[in-house]
């Protein structure tokens, strides 16, 4: 994998109409190579795919040549591509009568269809957990499951301003300049500002501000409306690959970042995060990551893995390639992972989502920070489900019970009722309603929880129908309304019910 000069971005038009012109898009991939080949190339496996194209078409030579990085005949590379351009901006490069890629070209389906490339370092089109082998410290990667999260995550609402910290290749740039007016990009790694450029350029969006420097550095007292960042969140002993590993000890990466966002988040703004934190002895997860919320700011942190010290030593070790070391040099770098973990009292390492916005009324001292473990499958883009969640919360900070109690509701979309107990009993054991949107949660209710919600249509105050279900229930009416509130409020905050604002 090369780390030389990178192509010139200026005639990059040109190369997208030829990709666009012989299919070289996402959906053309698929159709191209079938489903099992085309999901092989996301576990790094290329068999399938040079199976797939051993062809002539000009779809299947941009194949070989860019996300396969294998030569191809000169003549045919010049029927598919404006090759005299190509070999003079550094796009490829000639060998005898073949011609090989000098980058990685992957194409990516944007959220409403947009056909962009996402470039990045020969054979980087995936990477970080997949493993990308590559022990090379200014390597760039391409897309991967942790840029295609970020990216689902985040609120998609129109700014002004967004700032990308730690773009690497540019996706999450990309993404922001379909919403954002004005994009900043920020890398430690001046390649991957390089890389960045080409994939804007490539992908047919507007260039964004490009800025070197670690974290908030570059921008200096900026302030943005959005904020994004993947960052080299690996907790790791050194850091001896840009992409990955932070540089500083522990996840104060991780903290840092978090903690000085708020300073520079306008009134509203979002910032979102992946990020990894250490589990430590004596010490409650959720205390630690409270603890990173900046004030000002209203916080939703989810945990989705948690991994003992031993296996993310040996995830991390794969993906730079040192398990196919000499054995004595992997078990002195796996002991350097371990004595790290040992240092520092950490028993397992988390990774999940933060997302912060700034708010008024956290500013005011009435923060909503809800930490939670959610390891189940989401349906993505969460992005609006991420908005929902803050607005939600946003409502039941203003409700004291009585207001509660005299709000209208409605049933969420795609929630269902089912009900767990044994066959041919009279009653279930208990009922349990379930999302099949956005989060996907799953919720016990009791037979008073289940009623309520099944009669929510926006109709009735939640005391009438509470009064309702007394009567029929024969329980006392006061003492129902004294009780339930706190389970409206459970349904509310998890996206079960959804208020109805009042007639105007």
């Amino acid at each position: 994998m090369s780390t030389t000069s990178l192509p010139a971005p200026d005639r990059s038009p040109r190369l997208r109409e030829a990709l666009l012109a012989a299919a070289f898009t996402a959906d053309g991939l698929l159709d191209l190579l079938g489903a099992p080949a085309y999901a092989a190339l996301a576990r790094s496996e290329t068999v399938p795919a040079l199976r797939a194209t051993r062809g002539d078409s000009s779809l299947e030579i941009l194949v070989r040549l860019f996300l396969l990085q294998h030569p191809v005949p000169y003549e045919r590379a010049r029927a598919a591509l404006p090759l005299a351009e190509c070999l003079e901006d550094g796009w490829v490069i000639q060998t005898g009568d073949e011609v090989r890629a000098t980058v990685d070209v992957r194409p990516y389906s944007g959220p409403e269809g947009q056909d962009w490339y996402i470039v990045s370092d020969l054979g980087c089109a995936v990477g970080g957990a997949g493993g990308i082998g590559s022990r090379e410290e200014g390597v760039v990667l391409g897309v991967g499951g942790a840029s295609t999260t970020l990216a689902g995550i985040t609120v998609r609402t129109p700014v002004v301003s967004a700032l990308d910290v730690g773009t690497g290749s540019g996706i999450q740039a990309l993404h922001a300049s379909q919403h954002a007016t004005r994009v900043t990009a920020t890398d430690l790694n001046p390649r991957a500002l390089d890389f960045t450029r080409l994939t804007l350029a490539l992908s047919g969006a507007a260039p964004a501000e490009l800025r070197q420097g670690s974290l908030y550095e570059p921008v200096g007292t900026g302030t943005y409306d959005l904020i994004v960042s993947n960052p080299p969140f690996v907790i790791s002993p050194g850091a001896r690959l840009t992409y990955r590993d932070g540089g500083m000890g522990g996840d104060d990466l991780c903290r840092t970042l978090v903690q000085q966002s708020g300073d520079r988040l306008n009134e509203g703004g979002y910032a979102h995060f992946l990020a990894n934190w250490q589990h430590i002895e004596g010490e409650e997860w959720q205390n630690r990551l409270s603890s990173w919320v900046p004030h000002g700011c209203d916080a939703w942190i989810v945990q989705r893995e948690v991994q003992d010290v031993t296996q993310y030593a040996e995830l991390w070790l794969r993906d730079s390639g040192d398990h196919r070391t000499d054995p004595a040099e992997y078990a002195a770098r796996y002991d350097a992972w371990l004595d790290e973990f040992e240092a520092r009292k950490t028993k397992g390492i988390g990774f999940g989502w933060i997302t912060l916005r700034k708010s008024a009324a956290a500013a005011a001292g009435n923060p909503s920070v809800v930490i939670e473990e959610w390891p189940h499958a989401v349906e993505q883009p969460l992005g609006p489900a991420v908005q929902a969640h803050f607005a939600r919360q946003d409502y039941l900070r203003e409700q004291d019970d009585a207001a509660l109690l005299a709000g209208h509701f409605t049933l969420a979309a795609e929630v269902v009722q089912e009900q767990v107990g044994l066959p041919g009993a009279e009653d279930p054991e208990h009922v349990v309603l379930r999302q099949n949107r956005g989060m996907r949660r799953a919720t016990k209710v009791d037979a008073v929880g289940a009623g309520f919600a099944g009669v929510c249509d926006g109709t009735l105050p939640a005391g009438r129908i509470l009064d309702a279900i007394a009567q029929l229930m024969n329980e006392d009416a006061v003492l129902l309304r004294d009780r339930t509130p706190q389970a409206i409020r459970l349904l509310v905050e998890e996206g079960f019910l959804e208020p109805v604002p009042p007639a105007s």
